[in-house]
């Protein structure tokens, strides 16, 4: 089959994309030098590489906000990926910037994150000398941890998205910038949501004057934010002035009526503590770990491979390994 599919896919782009955009022809390419494929374009296939992977797969099973909740309607590490993909994409459609590569940074951004949300994430950062961060194990998951050590050898532009899209350097693509900013969009909101759901909040305690710029309800909320993007974005990604201040404040009060609130994080400590336990056994005992990742301990040592183990994990894997390792059975006759 010849290429003239994913050629028609790139002519497309020149044809209707913004000056600013990614455009896939002008890729910096991956590490290791691969064929095209003849249907889909260099970002069309890192997107549909992160979609197939085992660690996309397994945020289904990771805390979002509530700590293991019963109730299934709470997001999950993975519904949330999957509306960080959305916001992006709208942005980047109305902007004419590259869908493609937005959603693959989108679809990938998470894909380091520990079981147990922010309090894993704390607690490996807080045992492990080197430091802990779930966008730099993301960016190693795509490059190193996925198909048994091969790595998914993605673009230099989503695995730049990838590192980029919670803090420090901005990314070098106005995408990668986009998932950065869709990125908050979509926790604040789905999290008001869930802290509503849960009994923590009613959204008539959210601060009269920030419900009057930004909305009165989740969806004008995201509207608001959104078309503000839109409307103030040219060759920076960026909202209107007096909305990103009214963000700026309700990220403050959710921080101190949700994100700090005893309801949402009374277990938070207890997981923190599991985390870390897990990470010193598995350290000190590397002989344990999978064999995959013992390889990991003997090149790259065991701290390492604990870090590589344990923030793949599952919320309920983890708690799994756990009970097997320090809870004590009972006899059985």
């Amino acid at each position: 089959m010849d290429n003239s599919i994913r050629l028609r896919t790139l002519q497309r782009e020149k044809e209707t994309l913004s000056e600013y955009a990614a455009f896939c022809e002008n890729s910096k390419g991956r590490q290791l030098t691969e064929e095209e494929c003849p249907l889909r374009t260099a970002f069309q296939r890192d997107r549909d590489r992160i979609l197939h992977c085992s660690s996309f797969r397994r945020l289904k099973d990771k805390t979002q906000v509530f700590l293991a909740p019963d109730n299934v309607h709470y997001r999950t590490r993975l519904t949330h990926t999957l509306e960080v993909s959305q916001i992006a994409r709208t942005i980047a459609r109305s902007l004419n910037l590259n869908e493609d590569l937005t959603e693959a940074i989108a679809l990938g951004h998470d894909l380091g994150h520990t079981p147990f949300g922010h309090a894993g994430e704390r607690a490996l950062n807080q045992v492990y000398e080197k430091g802990f961060t779930h966008f730099e194990q993301s960016l190693r998951v795509v490059d190193k941890l996925e198909h048994n050590g091969e790595g998914l050898n993605l673009t230099y532009e989503v695995r730049d998205g990838i590192l980029c899209h919670t803090r420090g350097k901005e990314a070098d693509t106005l995408e990668g910038r986009i998932v950065k900013l869709s990125d908050k969009i979509a926790y604040i909101n789905h999290d008001i949501d869930d802290a509503c759901r849960g009994g923590v909040l009613k959204e008539d305690d959210i601060p009269l004057d920030i419900r009057l710029v930004l909305g009165f309800s989740k969806t004008q909320r995201i509207n608001t934010l959104i078309k503000s993007t839109i409307e103030n974005t040219k060759d920076e990604i960026k909202m209107a002035d007096d909305v990103y201040d009214a963000y700026e404040r309700l990220h403050s009060f959710m921080f101190k009526y949700v994100y700090t609130n005893p309801v949402c994080k009374s277990e938070e400590g207890k997981a923190e503590n599991m985390i870390k336990e897990l990470f010193r056994y598995f350290s000190r005992n590397p002989n344990s770990l999978p064999e995959f990742y013992y390889e990991i301990a003997k090149k790259e040592g065991p701290e390492r491979a604990a870090c590589d183990y344990i923030s793949g994990m599952s919320d309920s894997y983890s708690l799994k390994i756990f009970n097997q390792l320090f809870v004590p059975k009972t006899w059985v006759d």
